[in-house]
C-alpha cells in the first residue's frame, strides 16, 4: 500500500466512524501530504475574503467563500464558483478557519456530484483557546507549520 492510499484510507475510516456525509476527514499534515502526493488534488479554502486578507492565505489554494463578510450570509454562488475552478473528478480537500464551514462545503459538494471530498479537520487556525480567547495555538494548518502567507 502506498503512502497516499494509507492516508486516504485512514481519512475514510475517520469519516465512516463519525458518520460524515463525505469521503473522508484529514488532519492538516495529512492534507498537505495528499496535495504533494496527488498532483491533481485541490485544496479549496472556503473562508471569507476578509479572513484570507487579514489572517493569511495558503499558497495554491482555490478560494471560494462559503459565507460572505460582512453579515456572514451563505454564498449563493458557491457551487457555481466551485465548478468553475475545480473539476468534479478531482480529489477535493476543503478547509476553513476551524473545520466547521469546510464540513458543510464538503457535504454540499458531495451532494452535487463531487465524489472525492475531504474535510481538513482543525482548519487553518484550529479551535478557540478558552483561556486566551484566540485561535492558532490549538491545532490547525498554521500551528502545524504548513505553508501560508500573510496578505
Amino acid at each position: 500500500m502506498g503512502r497516499l492510499t494509507e492516508i486516504l484510507t485512514s481519512a475514510q475510516q475517520r469519516a465512516k466512524k463519525a458518520q460524515l456525509p463525505y469521503e473522508g476527514a484529514l488532519t492538516p499534515v495529512e492534507a498537505a501530504e495528499v496535495l504533494q502526493l496527488a498532483p491533481g488534488s485541490r485544496l479549496i479554502d472556503v473562508r471569507s475574503r476578509a479572513e484570507l486578507d487579514l489572517v493569511g492565505k495558503i499558497p495554491g489554494a482555490v478560494e471560494v467563500e462559503w459565507m460572505t463578510y460582512p453579515g456572514w450570509h451563505p454564498n449563493p454562488h458557491f457551487l457555481t464558483q466551485l465548478k468553475q475552478q475545480v473539476d468534479p473528478e478531482a480529489l477535493a480537500l476543503f478547509i476553513c478557519r476551524n473545520g466547521q464551514r469546510s464540513h458543510r462545503a464538503a457535504e454540499a459538494a458531495t451532494l452535487n456530484g463531487y465524489r472525492d471530498c475531504y474535510n481538513v479537520l482543525e482548519g487553518f487556525e484550529g479551535d478557540l483557546d478558552k483561556q486566551s480567547h484566540q485561535r492558532g495555538s490549538l491545532g490547525g494548518w498554521k500551528k502545524s507549520g504548513l505553508p501560508w502567507s500573510q496578505s
